[in-house]
């Protein structure tokens, strides 16, 4: 896993995929203490980042392998960025997501052409399932962060912002990213290291979900105990990957752990002040910029939003916090 294959997945990205924009708000600079620059991946096509990793991994397939199509499992956002590539390059898509994912995750993954087979993620596993389904179907399995062309196409985002940064005259600051098992954090960290070697990528993760703040801290990694459901389902992983992490370990400053509350906050304050729509997930690393102050360094910091696939219920109790 180099920057060269990060630029190689740019190169395949640029004529389809979308430069999201470095947004600001004085008012959220006032909340954060300091300079706030915000990632807008959410208005990125399928509304995550996960376009990029997905679009990287099935246009670097033979046309023998997209004729016999791809399989993907994901809790909706990385689902949605395999079923649009898929469907774009004419694959079928095979998809297995968690019954309990969001209602408008499933419906928008069927939309975009997938078969979804939906599983219980507290008595089955994923990773047995799509495996079994692979070799039954002689399907391509694209993983969702533990694969370097996923890895490849998320490093991208890290890209744009180093360009972004350096034109609104950031060279350093910390670039807080929303972390599951750590393909974008990874894929930042590497084009960072290449392109901004002054930042430096600060995974964001969810109270009680924090195996990357934990794995970093021991240097080895660390997993999650079983639990139940928690609102940020986009980036809920039960241990950082075998691939990621020793990027993260190497490259990546210490991460920060957000509450519920500080994301819904952070979702309400980001629609307020910037006009974009947030999920949960894709708001950690906003809400670690505004309310964690104290854990970061410099006059600027840069904050990811990684998705904005959320349901309207979600979306009303994030607003009912202002």
């Amino acid at each position: 896993m180099n920057i060269d294959m990060i630029h190689a997945a740019a190169e395949r990205i640029k004529p389809h995929g979308r430069v999201t924009p470095l947004l600001s708000s004085p008012f959220l600079d006032e909340i954060a203490g300091r300079r706030l620059l915000v990632k807008a991946e959410c208005l990125q096509h399928t509304g995550s980042f996960k376009f990029r990793g997905g679009w990287s991994a099935v246009s670097n397939l033979s046309e023998a392998d997209r004729k016999r199509g791809v399989i993907a499992y994901s809790s909706g956002n990385h689902a949605q960025g395999v079923a649009y590539a898929a469907r774009a390059h004419g694959a079928p898509a095979v998809v297995v997501m968690p019954a309990d994912a969001p209602a408008l995750k499933i419906a928008n993954t069927r939309a975009l052409g997938a078969e979804v087979i939906l599983y219980d993620r507290y008595s089955e596993d994923r990773d047995a399932i799509g495996s079994t389904l692979a070799n039954e179907r002689s399907l391509t399995l694209i993983k969702p962060f533990d694969d370097p062309l996923v890895i490849a196409g998320q490093g991208t985002v890290g890209l744009e912002i180093a360009a972004q940064a350096k034109a609104e005259g950031v060279t350093t600051a910390d670039v807080l990213v929303c972390c599951g098992g750590g393909g974008l954090t990874s894929g930042i960290a590497l084009a960072l290291e290449a392109h901004a070697p002054e930042m430096r990528a600060r995974p964001v993760e969810p109270e009680d979900y924090d195996d990357v703040c934990l794995s970093l801290a021991a240097g080895t990694i660390q997993s999650n105990p079983p639990r139940s459901g928690n609102i940020c389902d986009a980036i809920i992983t039960p241990q950082p990957g075998d691939l990621t992490f020793p990027i993260m370990n190497r490259l990546c400053k210490s991460g920060i752990v957000v509450t519920e509350n500080e994301a819904l906050k952070a979702m309400a304050l980001i629609f307020q002040r910037l006009k974009v729509v947030a999920e949960p997930g894709g708001a950690v690393a906003v809400a670690a910029a505004l309310f964690h102050a104290d854990k970061i360094e410099g006059d600027s910091v840069i904050a990811v939003i990684s998705g904005g696939n959320v349901d309207a219920p979600m979306f009303k109790r994030a607003l009912e916090t202002l």
